[in-house]
């Protein structure tokens, strides 16, 4: 499988702007900008896309990982907080809570820790890994 994404950046790093499309069409011209990756601009930036490819990603995996263990989860709702310093992204911050009906606390626990080494965005980060989550 492959997926693909557009940049297009024109001026200055500071006063300039860009767009980015996807392949599928979700992101077409999505503007972005120095103001909407550093400051309050309108418009996405690259570490919001992280934030949520990496919330989408470990939402999808931790489903799998819980239908293999024999429980259908109700709802998996994850906010990602990407943190970036220092020009790097320092942390990837996810969010979890979610319904899982007859799971207890330490197989839930032992299915989200599989979710977070093992989707995809995980393993391509090179960063620190949080994932805070509650169940009800």
């Amino acid at each position: 499988m492959k997926r693909k994404a557009t940049a297009v950046w024109q001026g200055t790093g500071k006063e300039g702007n860009g767009h980015l499309s996807t392949q599928s069409g979700v992101l077409e011209k999505t503007q972005y900008s120095y103001l909407s990756r550093f400051e309050q601009g309108v418009g996405t930036n690259p570490e919001e896309l992280i934030a949520a490819a990496h919330a989408g990603c470990f939402a999808m995996k931790l489903s799998f990982v819980l239908t293999g263990a024999g429980f259908a989860p109700e709802e998996l709702h994850v906010d990602g907080v990407v943190t970036l310093a220092d020009g790097k992204i320092q942390e990837s911050k996810l969010i979890l809570k979610a319904k899982v009906a007859g799971i207890d606390a330490e197989k839930f626990a032992e299915c989200v820790k599989d979710a977070e080494l093992n989707c995809p965005i995980s393993k391509s980060l090179d960063t620190n890994i949080v994932v805070v989550f509650s169940l009800n």
